[in-house]
């Protein structure tokens, strides 16, 4: 192909990507001035909390009893100017923030008073996230101490995000708290939206394939094995047949369950306490307290022991 030949080509595909038709709502234009949000930015404040909630385990400083102070100082401190630049990226991003009706100054404000608002929990996301570490070392006989759940086991660096992420989502936050859970998505596989709500000493064994919907509520003490989904079942649709936001649609799962390994949970069912669920079972209706369902082979009659989570 000539060099003109080649031009025209490729001004004919700049005019067509430009072309305002061809882009049906996948083109944002902000305004000068306001930021976007940088998942490196965001990435930076990932590895930024993990450091704080869990010293000498995350971080690029070494860590002892006496310079403990200043080095969780250095990080908060960062952590803060971060969350300020990001949580007002959100804001100036969201479609349901009118930045015309809401000067750069006012969000500005806002996001150091969210920044500020999530700084100021972080000792009780800590706690949570201690209370997760501790079901994941109780539930797993092959770890040999806490010190490797924190440092090997990729559910606690999920929990990490996802409990920070939630904290930013209760704040009303947009966008950022599922910028921050996809990341860790991409880095476990384990998929936590942040409008999730999830109860103390919960843990995940191996992770890797799991989903928890937006609005899925889990209890306190509960165990789920790798690809395990608690999803939505169907979408209540609109006049024009269009899925309806925001509507409860994710199962509700009481205290002290056990899901074993694949299996799907779809719909806004609930769960009782102490329920058991097998691998690769589907359950798609509501389940009794201290009941157990588990798939069954045609000619096997049995009952099968879980070892309260710990026998797979």
């Amino acid at each position: 192909m000539s060099r003109q030949k080649t031009n025209l080509m490729l001004n004919d595909t700049i005019r067509h990507l430009a072309a305002p038709e061809s882009l049906q709502g996948l083109f944002h234009e902000h305004e000068d001035g306001y930021p976007l949000p940088s998942s490196e930015k965001l990435e930076e404040i990932v590895q930024l909390a993990r450091a704080i909630l869990f010293p000498g385990y995350f971080g690029k400083s070494l860590v002892n009893i006496h310079t403990l102070t200043y080095q969780i100082g250095v990080n908060v401190e960062q952590m803060y100017h971060l969350l300020c630049e990001q949580v007002l990226a959100g804001l100036c991003f969201s479609k349901d923030v009118n930045t015309e009706n809401a000067d750069k100054s006012t969000l500005e404000l806002r996001a150091h008073d969210t920044a500020r608002e999530l700084i100021s929990r972080l000792p009780e996301i800590r706690r949570v996230l201690g209370t997760d570490v501790i079901a994941a070392y109780n539930g797993d006989p092959a770890a040999k101490s806490v010190a490797e759940i924190i440092a090997c086991y990729p559910v606690i660096k999920t929990l990490t995000n996802y409990r920070v992420a939630h904290e930013l989502c209760r704040l009303g936050v947009p966008i950022i708290p599922r910028l921050i859970t996809e990341l860790a998505h991409s880095e476990t596989g384990i998929d936590i939206h942040p409008g999730a709500t999830i109860g103390e000493y919960f843990t995940i064994d191996h992770g890797t394939g799991v989903v928890i919907g937006e609005t899925c509520r889990i209890g306190r003490n509960v165990k789920l094995y790798q690809g395990v989904t608690l999803g939505a079942k169907s979408f209540p649709l609109d006049k024009d047949g269009n899925p309806i936001k925001g509507i409860p649609r994710h199962p509700i799962i009481g205290d002290n369950v056990i899901i074993y390994a694949n299996a799907t949970i779809l719909g806004r069912i609930t769960i009782g306490h102490d329920c058991v669920i097998g691998a690769n079972v589907w359950v798609t209706h509501d389940m009794k307290p201290g009941a157990k369902k588990y798939k069954q082979q045609k000619k096997d009659i049995f009952d099968l022991e879980f070892n309260n989570g710990t026998g797979i």
